[in-house]
């Protein structure tokens, strides 16, 4: 594995390409070399199994396959010289931090973060020194919206929903919207995808058109088990799918009991 007195190869995990640029153009110099950046995990894997890098800075959520697949196949690999994983997240629920670290990562860090202290984790990870994996500075107590948000998407990571679709962006807002006013569930056509519409600039036809495609991506991905396991009860098979609307209200229930 890499040391500090040569440079130390990277490569970048993330689908946000400003992200990955502007880690790129700060990480670069005579220390550290980012040889390659990635938008999904799946070209990211094939790329390691050709060529040798020191560090894996991913994202969590990311097309294809998430983040805690990716160290998965990182460290079932036959790779002779596995790089050191450090998970850079907007997630920074503890829930997702455990399940990271224990899928491998040597470090968990926030978005967004300071490049000096990111500098610092990589230094540390690859000379092997007790680097404590614990994510740091995270408040006990965060805003709704935030818990929210990730409440969310540790749902759509669960069910299989990938985060490059346009549908993942509508129904999320659309569980937001049925969170905070359960009524609009009973007005979808006529409230909620235009409410949506507006807010993206698009059509309301084209809104429930894409939160249909997202709810189909997940079950034609076969992860009817973790469906069911996340509500508590055998809700569908894989033949059946919901509406949009028992979907959207499916999870706007759960969140509610929960405490959303």
């Amino acid at each position: 594995m890499g040391n500090l007195c040569e440079e130390t190869k990277i490569i970048l995990v993330d689908n946000n390409e400003q992200m990955r640029n502007n880690i790129k153009s700060q990480l670069d110099g005579e220390d550290y070399k980012v040889v390659a950046d990635f938008f999904d995990a799946v070209t990211a894997l094939e790329f390691l199994k050709q060529n040798e890098v020191d560090v894996v800075i991913t994202d969590i959520v990311l097309p294809n396959i998430d983040g805690y697949e990716f160290m998965e196949e990182i460290n079932k690999s036959d790779m002779p010289n596995k790089p050191k994983i450090l998970v850079l997240s907007a997630l920074s629920n503890d829930n997702f931090v455990n399940k990271a670290l224990n899928y491998g990562a040597d470090y968990y860090m926030v978005k967004p973060c300071d490049i000096n202290v990111l500098k610092q984790r990589i230094q540390e990870i690859v000379d092997g020194g007790n680097t404590d994996k614990s994510i740091t500075n995270i408040k006990s107590i965060r805003p709704r919206n935030r818990q929210l948000e990730e409440k969310i998407t540790n749902i759509f990571i669960t069910v299989g929903i990938p985060a490059h679709i346009k549908g993942y962006q509508f129904l999320r807002e659309a569980i937001k919207m049925a969170i905070d006013n359960p009524e609009i569930i009973n007005s979808i056509t006529k409230k909620l995808y235009p409410s949506i519409a507006e807010r993206f600039e698009t059509t309301a036809s084209k809104v429930e058109r894409a939160i249909r495609h997202a709810i189909e991506v997940a079950w034609n991905r076969g992860k009817i088990e973790n469906i069911n396991a996340l509500f508590g009860i055998r809700v569908y098979s894989n033949n059946e799918k919901p509406t949009n609307g028992e979907f959207i209200a499916l999870v706007a229930d759960k969140m509610l009991i929960e405490g959303a």
